[in-house]
């Protein structure tokens, strides 16, 4: 007959150490990667005509919870799934159910994702059910026939439903908008007010030379650091030390009483404070967005039903994260980083 355990002889399991990386960094954020394919073809994001990895390549969904389960057992407390466009891989939401466990077992403070918000409007009342209580929207501008031109094929009324949904859902939703010279520079002002006017932050971001496209970074490449300035001459910015996790430095716009992020890998290197890793759909795991380097995660995943493997090569993989990326735009230049970052994830 079973009784109550003996202290002496059956000692409480011990946690498994948490991820420390080589510059005494906890690793607590995990950014993971569903599908490398999208509905949008944006122009600083991917080429026109995209090759997309063939579906065997993937992680099943079932292999994707298994290495996020890993990562929350060793500390990570933030997951946020990203593509391409995670809405698009089939059945998701069956991961999206899956991962919630952690959400109510208070393992994990936050599950949340990054969309182009097209396939929002069908999923924002499921996702609020499972406990997602915020979401990143990416939108570039608020023009429909510029935003037709940005994404290649987007229709903009359906992003804003999507939207509207999320919000109704009682998700909170911030704007991530790529600062495009010559593009939407004219719109960073009316989309600021816009959002702020919604009651949604707004993050700006410098374009990335991630993979080949066929514009020129360089002629999109708009400083933050100018932006700034800009703004700085029209509304009072006050610095605020708020962390969301992230790379965004944010400001309150006193005259809006909205919060403003800026994610600035080029003119601002936000390495130092960096606890995030990036899984790739094909279970790539990338320590630096920046950098090549990665380890195969697949592998160890399919080698064994125990979860031994995986562990051990997440282990090994922190210790060689480092300090920082080296972006560069310059023009005529291959980019800093060959991979799009629609394979990545956002």
């Amino acid at each position: 007959m079973w009784g109550p355990a003996d202290e002496t002889t059956c000692p409480a399991p011990t946690r498994p150490a948490p991820l420390i990386d080589p510059f005494q960094r906890a690793i607590t954020y995990l950014r993971v990667s569903v599908t490398d394919r999208c509905d949008l073809r944006c122009v600083y994001c991917m080429a026109e005509d995209m090759t997309f990895l063939p579906r065997r390549d993937l992680l099943t969904l079932e292999e994707l919870d298994r290495v996020c389960a890993v990562f929350v057992a060793r500390g990570v407390r933030k997951l946020r799934i990203t593509g391409g466009e995670p809405l698009v891989r089939r059945d998701i939401m069956r991961l999206f159910r899956g991962l919630s466990r952690h959400l109510a077992s208070g393992a994990l403070d936050e599950l949340t994702l990054t969309t182009n918000g097209t396939r929002l409007a069908q999923y924002a009342a499921e996702l609020a059910d499972l406990g997602v209580r915020r979401i990143n929207v990416s939108l570039d501008t608020l023009d429909p026939a510029r935003f037709r031109a940005i994404t290649r094929r987007g229709d903009l009324p359906v992003v804003l439903g999507g939207i509207a949904a999320a919000r109704a859902a009682g998700i909170r939703v911030k704007i991530n908008a790529v600062a495009l010279r010559g593009v939407n520079e004219d719109e960073i002002v009316p989309m600021l007010e816009w959002a702020h006017g919604e009651g949604m932050d707004l993050t700006l971001i410098e374009v990335m030379p991630l993979g080949e496209i066929e514009p020129d970074r360089a002629d999109q490449f708009l400083p933050l650091s100018v932006v700034r300035e800009r703004l700085d001459a029209r509304f009072r910015l006050t610095p605020l030390p708020d962390r969301t996790g992230g790379p965004a430095r944010y400001v309150r716009v006193e005259e809006t009483g909205g919060r403003l992020g800026f994610i600035t890998p080029l003119t601002h290197n936000f390495c130092e404070s960096c606890n995030r890793v990036r899984l790739t759909c094909t279970g790539r795991l990338y320590m630096c967005l920046g950098q090549e380097d990665a380890a195969d995660l697949r592998a160890p995943l399919r080698a064994s039903p125990d979860d031994a493997l995986v562990a051990e090569a997440i282990t090994e993989a922190i210790t060689r994260k480092p300090k920082g990326h080296d972006f560069v735009i310059a023009r005529a230049a291959r980019p800093a980083v060959p991979r799009h970052m629609s394979t990545t994830g956002g």
